[in-house]
């Protein structure tokens, strides 16, 4: 199986700064697309950046110019640099990661149980 344990988040002032990372761990053979999920509370869950395995980066509209999502495939992990933060920042942040554990399986879905980041104003 496929762990993903995210860590980073926090309290943080309007303005302010945080880095989220992700860690994949456990029996993988291959690891495609990582990336960033949130969800405020009742509201939906919506894309925060992807980073995918050839290179391409995806971010959400509303973080585009602030947020800067990383990945360093030698230790299985994706990083989301959050910067100029706003209140309606303010959610949990899942992290999710296609990964393969046996050469005839295809790429599956993993998130990780996420991470509390609270802006206050």
């Amino acid at each position: 199986q496929v762990q993903l344990v995210e860590s980073g988040g926090g309290l943080v002032q309007a303005g302010g700064s945080l880095r989220l990372s992700c860690a994949a761990s456990g029996t993988i053979l291959s690891i495609g697309d990582m990336g960033w999920y949130r969800q405020a509370s009742g509201k939906q869950r919506e894309l925060v950046a992807m980073f995918s395995s050839g290179g391409r980066i995806k971010y959400g509209d509303s973080v585009k110019g602030r947020f800067t999502v990383s990945r360093d495939d030698a230790k299985n992990t994706v990083y989301l640099q959050m910067s100029s933060l706003k209140f309606e920042d303010s959610a949990v942040y899942y992290c999710v990661a296609a990964a393969k554990i046996r050469p005839i399986d295809y790429f599956n879905e993993y998130w990780g149980q996420g991470t509390q980041v609270t802006v206050s104003s």
